[in-house]
């Protein structure tokens, strides 16, 4: 063998050694769970991608705007990714994922995403409706209803709650608010309240609820509520007998594609390998610990049970997996939906009496809107009629609480109005 070759040859090793590695470090890093024990794990596409692939010309005026926004509003790290026709056209982490270990932000990083949980929860009980299980005008808690049990029927006082439907419950009209304050964050009162010497579980959170009178007859108004989707959750473990995150798993995310969406977990040491780190405003408070231990802690680390939210707010996700969940509600045809024309129009049909399934706003137009709030985190989802839709998530929330998304929808708006073209590519195929 001729020495000259000598270099090459072990240049092509290492090479090859090096991919070998890479490829084991993002399956390794995935934290996906497979229900088979033989099926081959697949990689998250957010594992895949990296900022450098969103590296263009005209991009460097999009990333200015969103990091003087960020230094604006203190935000430390924040994840957007852009699709274009059902095409992922840009995806990028900013700032810090964990300033503490030196993380940088890259589109691999998962963030809680407070209430854009509701809309993953709606696709799940409408699906659920399309195979049979339910319909959404099923009265949940009358006799003989899906929820008809003892732990529930026992306790309930209100004789209006019998008439609560699914569907008054995934428009917010149940007849459930937060006047006295919301019990999924409230439940140190709870435990005190109902002399429990533990961490609440699901059941025994709603079987509170239920022992309260409503707020105003089911479907005779509109307040928000967390709890109606915690109920929502729960429904969906009592009718397919599976976990609430089992049956998402693989009954929507799996279709679809998506491998790289979990319930959250309490604690920062608890945090998934690809996980942000959660910041809160530095004149933030400690609060009372959800387990009602009497320790105060912050609130996105222990004051809160953001697991124990569900269906209402419990999810981590990657701004690019969120995208891949919009393609496939979005009623067009480059990517299969995973509902029905027929569902996804009844969530996002237009009623100024009624609020739409799922999503926050859905205009007559066709612009649909998904925002959520947890302290350490600000979330939103934007489905526009001009085909183009976008995913932005902090690790940091703002002193706006609930209002902060509508500054990011708006700092959005001036920053892609400096693009004139986006690059012609999916990212969700990256190979292509």
């Amino acid at each position: 063998m001729k020495k000259e070759f000598i270099p090459k040859i072990i240049g092509s090793i290492l090479t090859l050694i090096f991919i070998l590695i890479f490829l084991s470090f993002n399956r390794g890093e995935s934290n996906y769970v497979s229900q088979d024990p033989e099926e081959e794990i697949p990689i998250a596409i957010n594992l895949i991608i990296t900022n450098e692939l969103s590296d263009f010309k005209q991009g460097a005026k999009l990333d200015r705007e969103i990091e003087r926004f960020m230094q604006q509003w203190g935000i430390k790290g924040a994840s957007l990714a852009i699709m274009k026709d059902e095409k992922l056209v840009y995806a990028k982490g900013y700032g810090w994922a964990d300033q503490e270990l030196g993380q940088r932000c890259e589109p691999k990083h998962i963030f809680r995403i407070a209430s854009l949980s509701k809309l993953i929860t709606a696709v799940a009980i409408m699906k659920l409706q399309e195979d049979g299980y339910l319909d959404i005008s099923d009265r949940i808690f009358s006799e003989n209803g899906p929820l008809d049990i003892p732990v529930f029927s026992d306790v309930i006082k209100d004789r209006r709650i019998r008439s609560i439907t699914v569907e008054d419950l995934l428009r917010h009209r149940g007849g459930f608010s937060s006047r006295y304050g919301d019990p999924m964050f409230n439940l140190p009162l709870i435990i005190r309240r109902t002399n429990t010497d533990s961490t609440l579980t699901t059941d025994q959170i709603i079987s509170y609820a239920l022992s309260q009178r409503l707020s105003f007859s089911p479907n005779t108004g509109t307040r928000y509520s967390n709890l109606g989707y915690l109920i929502l959750s729960r429904l969906i473990e009592q009718v397919t007998q599976q976990s609430y995150e089992e049956y998402v798993k693989e009954n929507i995310l799996k279709p679809i594609g998506i491998y790289d969406m979990h319930l959250a977990n309490n604690y920062y040491e608890e945090r998934y390998q690809n996980e942000v780190r959660y910041y809160e405003p530095l004149d933030s408070d400690p609060i009372e610990s959800y387990d009602g231990s009497g320790r105060f802690l912050p609130r996105s680390y222990g004051g809160n049970n953001i697991r124990g939210l569900l269906g209402a707010g419990g999810w981590v996700a990657s701004s690019s997996e969120l995208l891949k969940l919009v393609a496939a509600i979005d009623g067009k045809d480059n990517v299969p939906d995973i509902l029905s024309q027929e569902s996804i129009e009844i969530m996002t049909k237009f009623n100024k009496s009624y609020l739409p399934i799922g999503w926050s706003r859905c205009t007559p137009q066709g612009d649909w809107t998904r925002t959520g709030n947890l302290a350490g985190t600000s979330a939103i989802i934007k489905h526009n009629r001009d085909g183009y839709s976008w995913v932005f998530i902090t690790n940091t929330s703002s002193w706006k609480g609930a209002n902060f998304p509508p500054e990011i929808a708006q700092m959005i708006r001036r920053a892609s109005n400096k693009i004139d073209v986006w690059p012609e590519r999916d990212l969700f195929n990256p190979q292509t």
